[in-house]
């Protein structure tokens, strides 16, 4: 699956997906886009994009960028 196909996904499509075919990589707080308080969370790997799921499961988003810190 590329991002593109992801994203016309449903919400509840999304979930699914990354429940059989994410790859959780660990625990993580987004930033919030007007610099309020983190988003807690997760990432998945999906692919060859990342996903940041919220701990409410009301925010699915995908990106490009693994958001991790790389592994020495």
């Amino acid at each position: 699956m590329t991002i593109e196909n992801f994203k016309t996904l449903t919400h509840k499509q999304k979930l699914i997906e990354l429940k059989h075919s994410g790859e959780l990589l660990g625990s993580y707080e987004r930033n919030a886009e007007d610099g309020g308080n983190k988003t807690p969370g997760d990432i998945f790997r999906l692919s060859d994009f990342w996903v940041f799921l919220s701990d409410d499961e009301k925010m699915v988003i995908p990106t490009r960028r693994n958001p991790l810190p790389e592994e020495e």
